[in-house]
């Protein structure tokens, strides 16, 4: 997909939501990206619901449209899909951001979430029964599928969603090559089936074309699966073949409880594969559509290439994919018994029979019709509640309002009290379960809610038990070796608190706190500040410390200083390590140990983070600050008078200040400036800024210029805090101490979550839009807020690697 780019500075990527590409009919598909006056604003349940409407029933008139966010190409959009992950927070994420390297690459935009109710249960039977604001008559849907005289059971039902309710031709019925392939039937030209015969089939079919019923009966040989019994029938019922065929490998089981096949059946049999094969072309007119049940294992088991096939386990469709057995639907509606107990194995040719009749029926009869025919037979529903609600006016909830248009709606988890017909829920007890049925779904409903709660009951319980083994084994050293071991080969995820955490000095002796925050705060805002005093003793060497009166002592100051953005940290081990303090070469260093092991790949992912990578943090230094870095930065010997911070006194604060028309003015150089961000408490100036250029190659020239910006005094950075988070410190994160089993164990659940989101978002159509959810747990005390991922599933064109190893340098 190719994507235009509005800054004149090359091809721009796709980030945030902003560029979309388009297809070979050009046309564009959906887009969407967070208001900037929202992006730090936390979004609720109600305003979630905005969006999900809005994307859900495109043309429908009416539909209020989302106040935090713009939609863009709401017509294109193919599906919305949910998922509600309960138990992992805003905090989590953070704290093993390494590992959720799927759900931090697939989504533009995120946002912090706060759900209105604690109960996740009442926010998923929410988002069914949420009323749809400002609903008129256009609602009621399709004149063909969602007809007011149409009982809603019909309207709703996979057969109705996949064919409509006329009648038609045979060629509405054929699989669709995409289909086929997604089913793994033989496709000429698609890998595996290079050996597979193609049978002389022109590319048009009518819907006079000849149906020709076709069914296998197998074995197992030292090859797999392979056919012993082959039975056509053409349209009138006749059969036209019925050969038994002598395996190529040697046969290690008959089957014959399901084959009917027996040892001595195939003894005297001369007839190979490859006569089938050529029988077949010759038999089946160049017109030929040939009709089976589950016919794709037939095709295989024949190497054939048929390129138009009507599947009966497709036609009588069942939700979330489940199909009939070919028994039933013989028994049900053409009031036949086959594969009796009587008999031993399975009759090729009667089963080839049923399936080619079930499916002239279907086509004789319609779609409508044969629900109408059987639908309490074979799929247990009844339209006995029509008369009680068919004179009230329509409902608005959600729900409802996608089922009267024909569009299908299911929720997969555990089980839920969910405002939504039990037809469309799939009730499962692990999130491993509810991924993979979800992806083995035959279609991927229009509007689908999935819940996962990767921290199990046992999970919770895991701390109370830790801590009594602890106590138990607290005597042997095995715990200690077990513990040391974990941190070696996990090491730790990195907290929140250290990331921003940096240690300086020496200072001169009663140094004040005070000073040193002044200092810092040039790079960024200091959450806190908290001074080190150490007293050591110096020993003469050579002499005896008894000959000394008095032993010689001195003092070193050192401090603590937290920012509340890592930007600010990142400038600060920069630019302040160096420098000259009334006679004091400043070190500034991060904390080492092992919950830091990874902190540079930890900032190498966050520039690269997709929210990041056209945004970047600006500061201003004073002049006087601004000469003493200059002459660490140039390693000449600093002049007193003008290099040592003895008065850091500022200056005229028009020459350093940050507003908006000066970034722009002095960035706007090097691209389009699409927002700056430059907060500031009401009275006084801003000191930081985050400046958002329209393409990504704008960052990547202001980041070559940095000589250039220095000049200016400006300090530059790549931004590395998300558009959603204030801060990167929780209040409680230094309270949260995890034991390290528990914390290995969170680390493999945090890693298997992120896989099976991945697979989630990797079955999703283009054009759906996906909407990932972290919950806390209602009853967890001071938990972080959630957080919510949201993004159309598109292809994604990734950042090229030299810039981003150029960036990952400035680090």
């Amino acid at each position: 997909m190719k994507r235009k780019s509005n800054a004149g500075h090359g091809p721009a990527k796709r980030l945030k939501g902003r560029e979309i590409g388009a297809d070979e009919n050009g046309q564009c598909g959906p887009r969407m990206s967070v208001l900037p006056e929202h992006l730090q604003h936390p979004i609720t349940a109600k305003e979630l619901m905005e969006l999900l409407h809005y994307a859900a029933l495109p043309g429908i008139t009416g539909i209020k449209q989302p106040s935090w966010c713009s939609v863009d190409g709401q017509q294109h959009v193919e599906g919305v899909n949910v998922v509600l992950v309960e138990g992992v927070t805003q905090r989590d994420f953070y704290k093993h951001y390494m590992t959720f390297r799927r759900l931090r690459s697939n989504y533009t935009s995120r946002v912090t979430f706060t759900p209105s109710t604690p109960s996740t249960s009442n926010l998923l039977s929410g988002i069914f029964s949420s009323d749809v604001a400002t609903l008129d008559g256009s609602c009621v849907g399709p004149v063909e599928r969602g007809s007011s005289k149409l009982h809603k059971v019909l309207t709703t039902h996979p057969v109705v969603t996949k064919f409509g309710t006329r009648r038609h031709g045979l060629t509405a019925y054929l699989l669709p090559q995409e289909e086929m392939i997604k089913g793994h039937y033989p496709v000429k030209g698609m890998p595996g089936f290079e050996e597979f015969v193609c049978t002389h089939s022109d590319d048009v079919v009518t819907d006079a074309s000849p149906l020709f019923g076709l069914d296998c009966e197998m074995c197992l040989t030292v090859r797999g699966y392979e056919v012993t019994r082959v039975s056509l029938v053409d349209c009138q019922g006749t059969c036209m073949l019925d050969r038994l065929v002598k395996p190529d490998n040697k046969i290690l089981d008959y089957i014959t409880q399901f084959s009917g096949i027996t040892a001595a059946m195939l003894q005297p049999v001369r007839t190979k594969l490859g006569d089938v094969q050529a029988e077949l072309k010759r038999l089946l007119p160049r017109d030929a559509v040939l009709v089976g049940h589950s016919i794709n294992s037939d095709l295989m088991a024949l190497k054939l290439i048929h390129p138009h096939v009507i599947d009966t386990s497709r036609l009588y469709r069942r939700e979330f994919g489940q199909r009939f057995k070919l028994k039933v639907l013989a028994e049900i509606v053409l009031q036949r018994r086959i594969q009796t107990e009587e008999r031993t194995g399975h009759d090729p040719a009667e089963d080839a029979l049923a399936a080619l009749e079930l499916a002239q029926y279907f086509i004789r009869r319609g779609p409508l019709q044969v629900l109408e025919d059987h639908l309490e037979q074979l799929w247990g529903l009844t339209l006995q509640e029509e008369s009680t609600h068919s004179e009230s006016e329509p409902s608005s909830r959600f729900a409802e309002v996608l089922q009267r248009l024909g569009r299908s709606v299911c929720y997969v988890g555990k089980r839920c009290d969910v405002a939504l017909h039990l037809a469309n829920q799939q009730w499962l007890h692990s999130d491993k379960e509810v991924a993979a049925s979800f992806r083995r779904l035959g279609k991927v409903p229009f509007f689908s809610v999935l819940h996962m709660s990767p921290l199990s009951k046992r999970s919770q319980d895991l701390p109370a038990k830790l801590d009594h083994e602890v106590k138990t084994w607290v005597a042997g050293l095995c715990v200690y070796v077990l513990l040391t071991a974990c941190v070696v080969v996990l090491q730790a995820s990195t907290p929140l608190g250290d990331m921003c955490m940096l240690f300086a000095g020496p200072f001169p002796v009663g140094y004040p706190e005070r000073e040193v925050r002044r200092l810092f705060r040039c790079c960024g805002r200091v959450r806190r500040v908290k001074m080190l005093n150490r007293t050591h003793r110096v020993r003469f060497g050579g002499v005896p410390p008894s000959l000394h009166a008095n032993r010689s002592r001195f003092m070193q100051v050192h401090a603590l200083v937290e920012f509340k953005l890592l930007e600010g940290a990142a400038l600060a081990l920069q630019t302040l390590n160096g420098i000259q303090v009334q006679g004091h070469t400043l070190k500034v260093q991060r904390p080492v140990n092992e919950s830091t092991l990874d902190l540079d790949v930890t900032l190498n992912a966050l520039m690269s983070d997709v929210l990041n990578t056209r945004r970047l943090y600006a500061t201003r230094l004073e002049p006087l600050l601004a000469r003493s870095i200059s002459a660490k930065r140039s390693e000449h010997a600093p002049d007193a008078e003008h290099s040592e911070l003895n008065d850091c006194t500022p200056l005229a604060a028009e020459t350093y200040e940050l507003s908006e028309e000066t970034l722009v003015q002095r960035f706007g150089r090097f691209g389009a400036v699409e927002r700056v961000f430059a907060k500031a408490k009401p009275g006084r100036r801003a000191r930081y800024a985050c400046i958002q250029f329209a393409s990504p190659e704008g960052r990547h020239a202001a980041l070559r210029s940095l000589e250039e910006l220095w000049r200016e005094n400006f300090l530059v950075c790549p931004a590395l805090t998300p558009p959603h988070m204030t801060s990167w410190l929780a209040d409680d994160d230094r309270e949260h101490v995890t034991p390290t089993v528990l914390e290995v164990q969170m680390e493999h659940t945090m890693e298997k979550l992120d896989r099976r989101l991945g697979k989630v978002f990797m079955s999703l159509p283009e054009g759906t839009l996906s909407v990932v959810l972290l919950l806390p747990r209602p009853s967890a005390p001071n938990s972080s807020p959630g957080l919510c991922f949201l993004d159309f599933k598109q292809k994604v064109i990734k950042p090229r690697g030299e810039e981003r190893k150029c960036e990952s340098e400035l680090i």
